[in-house]
């Protein structure tokens, strides 16, 4: 009991108390400390992610990449908030974000190519080359834009095929769109036969566009390109003459005009007598005798 009574003798109890209450004192108070920074976190960041969906509403951005950027942004500001909370609480967060960043890096380079195409929908859903219901061409395929997704973009083509096109490729490729102007340009050739009278061929084709209902006649208001009816000479082929015709109309009658113009052409000149060149072979025979 003596050895005992000894021990705790030697034992500064005062000090450990002391030691104690401080140490329950600092941890009361960063609790505290703790509390107040989260709820006054969670309000801040519950304030910011309605600040920017405002903004990005007024802006008119596509509600996919408004969705997607406020949860990524929701989860980029929750994960600062914490850290900042175990902080304060005492406990080492170097080695938690050393964590985080080596997880980001090896999840960076086993998705780069997603991670393109994500970046790639974001530039498009941003700056808006094409938009749903435009026609575009690109990478070898042409069709409607039926949705634009994160990281794809779909297109229906002629044939109701459905294709889907990345949106790195598409962002940083050359891409088509037929449907960025109201207005759109139709170029056609046409050949006749050597011996026709070209300002008849002439008069006769800008009769046809002068009077269609659906090429514009001048220029628009609208646009500094847009141009009458115009036909010219291109070239003197092998078989017969070429003319080029290049006339104006809205975008959407673009194909109707195309083809009426081709069917239209055809039957007026065939009916005034116009021939239409095709490919042919003079072969001249030589007979050569020789005399025994």
């Amino acid at each position: 009991m003596s050895i005992l009574k000894d021990f705790f003798a030697t034992i500064p109890f005062e000090h450990v108390w002391q030691m104690v209450i401080t140490y329950g004192l600092n941890f009361v108070k960063n609790i505290v400390l703790a509390t107040i920074v989260f709820f006054v976190g969670r309000y801040l960041i519950k304030w910011l992610i309605q600040l920017f969906t405002k903004m990005l509403l007024r802006s008119k951005v596509d509600t996919t990449l408004y969705t997607f950027l406020n949860s990524i942004i929701n989860v980029v500001m929750w994960s600062v908030l914490v850290v900042a909370v175990v902080s304060i609480l005492g406990i080492e967060t170097s080695s938690f974000i050393a964590l985080f960043a080596s997880a980001g890096m090896a999840v960076g380079m086993a998705l780069s190519g997603t991670l393109q195409n994500f970046a790639g929908g974001v530039m498009i859903l941003l700056f808006r080359p094409f938009k749903v219901g435009d026609v575009i061409e690109a990478q070898g395929y042409s069709g409607v834009v039926k949705e634009i997704l994160i990281f794809n973009t779909i297109i229906r083509t002629g044939d109701a095929q459905i294709i889907l096109i990345p949106n790195g490729i598409l962002s940083s490729g050359t891409m088509k769109n037929s449907s960025k102007e109201l207005y759109r340009r139709v170029d056609l050739e046409f050949q006749f036969e050597y011996g026709a009278n070209f300002e008849d061929v002439k008069t006769a084709i800008l009769s046809i566009l002068q009077n269609h209902p659906m090429i514009i006649q001048g220029p628009v208001s609208d646009s500094s390109i847009v141009a009458a009816p115009w036909l010219g000479l291109l070239q003197l082929g092998d078989s017969g003459v070429t003319v080029i015709t290049r006339s104006w109309c809205k975008t959407a009658d673009y194909w109707n005009v195309y083809f009426n113009l081709n069917e239209t052409v055809y039957q007026m000149l065939k009916e005034r007598g116009f021939m239409f060149p095709f490919n042919r072979v003079d072969v001249n025979i030589l007979n050569n005798q020789t005399s025994k």
